[in-house]
């Protein structure tokens, strides 16, 4: 072979190396390409399972959507507003706005306000309308009608027994609650949440107080 022949040999050996050279490098950024795209799309999946789990617990444990039925509470919440109502760390005080799971003989959840809470007097004049707890007149701006006496009427404690609540609808006339037997005290255990914002309608979007 000629010292020609033998030079262009080495010329295409060189080429066929450095082919094989780029292919490799071609194929190593490939994968590696295709190996972060697969961390990406771990990171991401990752990412989102833990913020839906997130919202699975603060829906569960923290936040939860109402929807408010019948007209107990007018003219405060009317009937198909849609609520937020938050239930961690709380505890019920007066004028706070709550659904309870139910009353004492009424099996349906109720959303009523939180007049008194344990270890409070509540008394309700029923000539007047006046409400007093701890012998104060509350003054209640946000009540529609006359705060009339129930069928089947509570007798109210002196003193409200630990662990409940006495409640009342701001739709004084039109409110089944604490002041009949049928609804009565609320057990605080009973609560699921106190009432914060209304999500529905939209043009009502904001807080219930």
């Amino acid at each position: 072979m000629s010292e020609l022949e033998q030079d262009k040999e080495k010329e295409v050996k060189l080429s066929e190396k450095k082919s094989e050279t780029a292919d490799s490098a071609e194929s190593a950024e490939e994968a590696e390409e295709g190996f972060n795209f697969t961390i990406f799309v771990f990171e991401w999946a990752s990412a989102f399972m833990v913020a839906l789990i997130f919202v699975v617990l603060l829906l569960t444990f923290v936040f939860r959507q109402v929807t408010v039925s019948g007209t107990s509470m007018t003219d405060t919440l009317q009937n198909g507003d849609r609520l937020i109502i938050s239930s961690f760390m709380y505890t019920p005080k007066y004028g706070d706005i709550i659904v309870a799971s139910h009353g004492q003989d009424y099996s349906e959840p109720i959303i009523k306000r939180v007049i008194a809470t344990e270890g409070q007097s509540i008394s309700i004049n029923y000539d007047t309308s006046e409400v007093s707890v701890d012998g104060v007149i509350l003054e209640e701006d946000y009540i529609k009608g006359k705060t009339i006496k129930l069928r089947n009427p509570l007798d109210i404690p002196d003193v409200i027994p630990e662990g409940y609540v006495f409640v009342m609808g701001d739709n004084r006339e039109g409110s089944l609650d604490s002041r009949s037997t049928e609804i009565g005290l609320i057990p605080v255990t009973n609560i699921i949440g106190k009432a914060e914002i209304r999500i529905y309608p939209f043009d009502s979007f904001g807080s219930v107080y």
